[in-house]
């Protein structure tokens, strides 16, 4: 009896955005913390996004959208929780998941902020940048430093997406205002344990699939692709 051997490879996972952080930088990692292999398809001209638009690839019209396990998945919050729950960053109940998502959202609540950045005027940049610093310090940074006053990770000493989303936070806010942490203590001795994670540590070094700050080869490309929304 010959016993045939029959090898299923693994389904690639597909990013399609632009070359850039975006709504997608929080999923790549995401993905990257997993310690999941990716590949990207960059949007570069009008007529993929309209490709994608007209073969139902992308349900509502908006991007990001990830391949993975046979889905076309669209709308962020969703793909980061098929990711967080299929790779054990989702807690272990409905309490810490509600929990979890209470501190992803608070996250990406300041997050939103920085979208728009890349995209203002000097003064308006000016201005921004001093109210994105005066919410981070005066509304979100004192949540997480008391959540983690005694404990390693926000929910119940374990690691989880809102650990995540909080660290890619800290490193952007790093990026417009150097010294943002030092009046909390906790966040920026919670930042470095997550730096040394080896999955982390090695998305943070040179020529991973990590962005850098968004440039003006970003901004035109998008302009391009969505310019109906900018005529």
């Amino acid at each position: 009896m010959i016993v045939k051997k029959i090898q299923f490879a693994m389904a690639k996972v597909v990013l399609h955005y632009f070359n850039g952080r975006g709504r997608m930088e929080t999923i790549r990692w995401l993905l990257a913390v997993a310690g999941v292999e990716f590949e990207e398809e960059f949007i570069t001209d009008p007529q993929q996004y309209e490709k994608l638009v007209s073969d139902g690839d992308l349900v509502f019209g908006q991007l990001p959208m990830v391949e993975i396990d046979g889905m076309k998945l669209v709308q962020t919050k969703a793909i980061l929780n098929y990711i967080a729950g299929k790779y054990n960053l989702y807690g272990k109940d409905l309490k810490q998941r509600a929990m979890i998502d209470m501190y992803s959202e608070g996250v990406r609540d300041l997050m939103e902020r920085f979208l728009v950045l890349c995209i203002l005027s000097p003064a308006e940049l000016k201005t921004k940048l001093e109210n994105i610093q005066a919410k981070a310090t005066g509304r979100y940074l004192p949540v997480y430093e008391k959540a983690l006053r005694g404990s390693q990770y926000l929910v119940d000493d374990q690691l989880s997406c809102a650990d995540i989303h909080l660290l890619e936070a800290t490193i952007m806010l790093e990026e417009k205002f150097p010294e943002i942490l030092t009046n909390f203590p906790n966040v920026e001795a919670f930042q470095g344990r997550m730096k040394d994670l080896p999955t982390i540590h090695k998305f943070l070094q040179p020529n991973s699939m990590r962005k850098p700050q968004p440039d003006e080869v970003y901004v035109a490309t998008v302009k391009k692709v969505f310019h109906k929304l900018f005529s």
